[in-house]
C-alpha cells in the first residue's frame, strides 16, 4: 500500500513530542508538511522534526495539491472551524479528542463529510491499541464472566495558566481533556451506550477549569465509575469487573513506547492479586498504529477505526456529563 501524504496543522507540543514522530515510524504516514501561523515558527518546528516543508499559515497548507490528509493537535474549540476547512479541501481529517466541545457541534461534520467525501476522524489512539483490543475480546467473549463495574482513575498535574487545558473559553478542563478517555473505553469494550449519567465537578476558582471530575456511567449491563482530575498526582488506573474476574489495564493511556504493555486477569482467588495472570504485548507506538490505521482506512484497506457517529455518541456522554454537574442529578444521554 502507498503511504499517505500528510500535514500537520499547528507547532504544538502534542505533535511535536509524540504524534509526528511516531507518525514518521509508520509504514503507511509520509509526514510532507508542517504549518504555523508564523513561517519562522513553522520552519523551526518542521526542521527539528525532521519535515521537508513548512507554510506560514494553515491555509497555505490545506492549498498543497500534494497532501492527502491532515493532522490538528489545535485548541480544542478550533477543532471544529478547521477539520470543516481541511475537509472542503479535499484533505482527509484525523483532529486530536475531543472534537468538538458538544455533540451538535460535532454533528455538523457530518453534512461535511457526506459532501466531501473525505474521512474524519477523532484521534483516540487507544482505540487501536493491542492492550484495548484484547481487554474487549476478553469482555465481550466472557472471559471474565458478566459485567458488573468498571473503575477508571486518571490525573495528572497542571497548573501553569498560559497552558489551554487550563483556559476554560477554549474548551480546557479534565472532562474534555481526559474524561473522553474513561468514556470510549468503557464504551468501546462494553458495546454499549450508557442510558443516564450522575457527575460531581470541582472548578478551579481561577481558571474556572473542572479540575476534579467525577461520574457515574449507567450501562446496560454494568456500572461504570470515573474520576479525573487536572491537578493531582499523576495516576492512570482501569478496571473491568465481572462476576468471575477482573481485568486491568496497565497505563491505560499513555502506554509507554519503549517497553511491553501488559494487562492483568485475575479470578480473585487470592485478594492481594497474586494469582492475576499477565499477558504481555509486544513494544509498539499507539500513535503509529493510529497513523497507520487511519491511513489504512483511507486507502480503503479497512473500516475507519473511529466513526464521527462514534464521537457524536462520546460527546453526548460528555454533555450529559456537563448537565448532571449543573442539575446535581442524574441527565439521560
Amino acid at each position: 500500500m502507498k503511504a499517505v501524504k500528510w500535514g500537520v496543522i499547528s507547532d504544538s507540543l502534542i505533535g511535536r513530542a509524540k504524534v509526528i514522530p511516531a507518525m514518521q515510524k509508520a509504514e503507511y504516514c509520509d509526514m510532507v508538511c508542517l504549518a504555523s501561523r508564523d513561517l519562522a515558527r513553522a520552519e523551526k518546528a518542521a526542521a527539528a522534526a525532521g519535515i521537508p516543508k513548512a507554510y506560514g499559515s494553515y491555509e497555505d497548507l490545506l492549498a498543497d495539491p500534494d497532501i492527502e490528509a491532515v493532522y490538528i493537535p489545535l485548541p480544542n474549540h478550533l477543532h471544529v472551524p478547521w477539520s470543516i476547512k481541511a475537509a472542503e479541501a479535499g484533505k482527509h481529517v484525523l483532529c486530536e479528542k475531543p472534537i468538538a466541545l458538544t455533540a451538535e457541534e460535532a454533528e455538523t461534520l457530518i453534512a461535511v463529510r457526506d459532501r466531501t467525501g473525505v474521512l474524519i476522524q477523532e484521534a483516540f489512539m487507544v482505540r487501536t491499541m493491542p492492550q484495548w483490543l484484547r481487554t474487549r475480546e476478553l469482555v465481550q467473549s466472557g472471559a471474565i464472566g458478566e459485567m458488573r463495574a468498571i473503575q477508571w482513575v486518571f490525573s495528572y498535574m497542571l497548573k501553569d495558566p498560559q497552558n489551554v487545558r487550563n483556559m476554560a473559553d477554549i474548551g480546557g478542563g479534565g472532562l474534555y481533556d481526559i474524561g473522553c478517555y474513561p468514556i470510549t473505553t468503557c464504551r468501546f469494550v462494553l458495546g454499549e451506550e450508557p442510558k443516564r449519567v450522575v457527575s460531581l465537578i470541582d472548578r478551579d476558582p481561577d481558571f474556572g477549569t473542572d479540575r476534579v471530575t467525577s461520574a457515574m456511567l449507567d450501562f446496560p449491563s454494568a456500572q461504570a465509575v470515573f474520576t479525573v482530575s487536572t491537578q493531582a498526582v499523576p495516576a492512570q488506573r482501569a478496571v473491568f469487573i465481572g462476576t468471575e474476574g477482573r481485568i486491568e489495564v496497565e497505563v491505560p493511556c499513555n502506554a509507554p513506547n519503549d517497553v511491553p504493555t501488559r494487562i492483568f486477569i485475575d479470578d480473585g482467588s487470592a485478594l492481594d492479586a497474586s494469582a492475576a495472570k499477565v499477558e504481555t504485548f509486544d513494544t509498539v507506538d499507539q500513535y503509529s498504529i493510529q497513523g497507520d490505521e487511519f491511513s489504512r482506512a483511507i486507502r480503503g484497506e479497512r473500516e475507519q477505526p473511529v466513526s464521527l457517529e462514534d464521537t457524536i455518541a462520546n460527546m453526548r456522554v460528555i454533555d450529559a456529563g456537563f448537565r448532571s454537574a449543573q442539575s446535581g442529578g442524574w441527565e439521560a444521554v
